[in-house]
């Protein structure tokens, strides 16, 4: 790469009014020191009940490279990080989580690696400081989620990570309503390359996503880059048909050369109510790709904006 990068740091933010003053003087920091530029902050506020709007405002006011955006409402996080990455202007974009878990301080590192030709540089946690349960869901999830997909997953990588422009712009391309970025993101392909950091302890607060909010991303990931689930269903099926017709070869063996009546009531209940148990499962499954059919169908917009504030564009609203 001959010329220096404009980079853009895109951060979608909800209820961070106790870390974002943090977080703007560290990610400013790292900004002063960059080559290049001018380089900017996208910042948006993903329907915050607290004062981090305001915050965002002010900043905006009295400093010319951050633009913030308000969304008329709360959409989530990753459709919160689509609108920022469809409002940066830079030639990368650096994605990063506005709770410093995700530390600024690893960008040049992650240029370093885009100097040398690779569009994609995401960052693989390291030394989560989650509880243990959380940090053996995280590790299982990453795992599963690499078998089960029908492209090449890299492990325990966020959404933490630095995009080419042809690869962000990419991604501006793709449609779909249930979005998995990071998934999104190995997808559209290019050279990519991960390196490691330690993750952060969270500033202040907790996280903004619980127990089930992590759910339904696990089964965003899943559901949007693989079929297995489907084909699960068959193979039981197929194993079920197998084992039934096993079990009738064997009833007529033991009532015609045996002599013998086979017994199990207590056998009958038990596979009975497990593939009751295993229909509901499966026809859950079918359900979940039905409904996101029925959901991309729609085509509502990812999310709404209600405000734009920068120094460098006109305020709209």
């Amino acid at each position: 790469m001959s010329a220096e990068p404009r980079v853009s740091v895109a951060i979608a933010l909800h209820n961070e009014e106790k870390v974002l003053p943090e977080l703007l003087r560290r990610v400013r920091d790292v900004l002063d020191q960059l080559p290049g530029g001018p380089h900017e902050m996208v910042l948006v506020d993903d329907g915050s009940g607290d004062g981090t709007l305001a915050l965002l405002i002010s900043a905006a006011a009295e400093d010319p490279r951050i633009t913030a955006i308000s969304l008329s409402r709360n959409f989530g996080h990753q459709p919160a990080l689509t609108a920022v990455l469809d409002n940066v202007t830079g030639d990368v974009v650096v994605v990063m989580d506005g709770d410093l878990q995700d530390p600024p301080e690893v960008i040049p590192k992650l240029l370093d690696q885009y100097r040398k030709g690779f569009d994609v540089v995401y960052v693989q946690r390291t030394s989560r400081k989650e509880g243990w349960v959380l940090r053996f869901c995280y590790f299982f999830f990453y795992r599963i989620f690499a078998v089960f997909s029908n492209i090449r997953m890299p492990l325990d990588a966020g959404d933490f990570a630095l995009l080419s422009r042809r690869v962000f712009e990419a991604l501006r391309c793709i449609p779909e309503h249930h979005r998995y970025l990071r998934g999104l993101r190995a997808w559209v392909g290019f050279r990519q390359i991960g390196i490691p950091v330690e993750r952060s302890e969270r500033l202040y607060g907790i996280s903004k996503y619980s127990f089930a909010k992590l759910f339904a991303l696990a089964l965003d990931g899943i559901f949007a880059f693989s079929i297995i689930p489907l084909r699960c269903a068959s193979a039981l099926g197929l194993l079920t048909i197998i084992v039934s017709f096993v079990f009738v070869v064997y009833s007529v063996y033991a009532k015609f050369v045996l002599n013998q009546s086979p017994q199990g009531f207590t056998a009958l209940f038990v596979a009975m109510s497990f593939l009751s148990g295993v229909q509901l499962l499966f026809l859950g499954i079918i359900g979940e790709y039905l409904g996101r059919i029925y959901e991309e169908t729609k085509g509502r917009p990812h999310y709404i904006i209600g405000k734009i504030v920068g120094r460098d564009r006109q305020s709209t609203e």
